[in-house]
């Protein structure tokens, strides 16, 4: 089948591939429709690795993914043929003990579309446990659809939070897993979240999402920003979505005595933080990496209307268009959050 390869790091071509899959009882066979392109894949891209997990030969690319169920394996019973569905992309070992403690996604033998060696899902087919397929509500797209697996990480650190009804929350960077994350934070609970960055036209786009105040910190306070708004007293919750080492380090300082910061973004080297100074305001630490029992949730959010990821899909490319969609997303404008590409247009 035709797929979109990362032959090594700085090349890409769109390329027949055999990729031979068989049906299992508990599978479906799923015709890809839309697939996301991640930071993650944009790194393997640019850098041919991230961390440990290295490219080492041809991989196929793309883990954010919805699509239409075609063959169901003969013990499939809650999924049928003609289903829209979208996927979960980390397949856990079921007899491990982090899947039978319920932490899931930190199993460390999990298969994760488009990290190496697991081939990603850009190309016409895949097959795919049950367990990990979700049916689409009626009122949700493909393209939403495929905006479930980064809505998740969101999800997830919202839920990590232990948000309480009215808390104030800050959101630090306001790429994809920021405003979803801002987005997941309203849902929870959160009477106001600030977000910040230093693209203004992404922080124009987050001001018309609800309750999210933008701060470009190249020209504002974030701290002024977030006393001002809870008396000095400061956030409740600080999301690190950003990434970036220096921001990260400084995630305490709009933090109220007692709140809590959720390390989202992965950093490309390691942070530094004041122990002391978020000792001081007993802060609570809590680090998140992917998501696990949220798709459900994430779905339903979506389906009754109470969140709304459509603004974030800023740009659509044809399959055909796949080797230049990734050029774009490598040197993406400001304007522009999530791009995507159409299998199935």
């Amino acid at each position: 089948m035709q797929a979109l390869v990362l032959e090594r790091k700085g090349e890409l071509s769109l390329r027949d591939m055999q990729l031979d899959e068989p049906l299992g009882p508990h599978d479906v066979r799923i015709a890809l429709h839309t697939v996301g392109i991640c930071g993650s894949d944009v790194h393997y891209y640019t850098h041919g690795a991230i961390g440990p997990f290295v490219v080492r030969e041809p991989m196929v690319l793309g883990h954010e993914a919805s699509g239409k169920v075609i063959e169901v394996g003969a013990e499939v019973t809650d999924l049928q043929v003609g289903d829209r569905v979208c996927m979960e992309p980390g397949i856990p070992d079921p007899n491990g003990r982090a899947t039978r403690l319920g932490i899931y996604n930190l199993d460390p033998a999990v298969r994760f579309w488009a990290t190496p060696p697991i081939h990603g899902v850009l190309r016409p087919e895949v097959v795919h446990p049950a367990a990990f397929t979700f049916k689409l509500p009626d009122s949700v797209s493909y393209a939403e659809g495929a905006m479930v697996e980064p809505l998740a990480v969101g999800v997830h650190a919202a839920t990590k939070a232990q948000i309480k009804p009215g808390d104030v929350a800050v959101v630090t960077g306001a790429g994809p897993i920021g405003m979803v994350t801002a987005l997941s934070a309203l849902a929870g609970g959160c009477s106001r979240v600030i977000i910040t960055d230093v693209q203004q036209p992404k922080l124009d786009l987050a001001a018309t999402l609800g309750a999210i105040t933008p701060v470009n910190v190249a020209e504002q306070s974030l701290v002024e920003v977030v006393n001002e708004m809870t008396d000095n007293w400061g956030a409740d919750i600080v999301f690190e979505c950003s990434g970036n080492a220096k921001v990260a380090a400084a995630a305490f300082q709009p933090l109220c005595p007692g709140g809590t910061v959720i390390f989202v973004g992965m950093p490309v080297e390691p942070i530094t933080y004041d122990i002391t100074y978020a000792a001081t305001k007993e802060a609570r630490v809590q680090h998140i990496f992917r998501y696990a029992h949220v798709y459900p949730r994430a779905l339903s959010l979506m389906g009754s209307g109470q969140l709304d990821v459509k603004p974030l899909i800023t740009d659509t490319f044809a399959f055909a268009d796949s080797v230049e969609a990734f050029d774009f997303a490598v040197e993406m404008p400001p304007t522009s959050v999530k791009a995507q590409i159409e299998l199935d247009g």
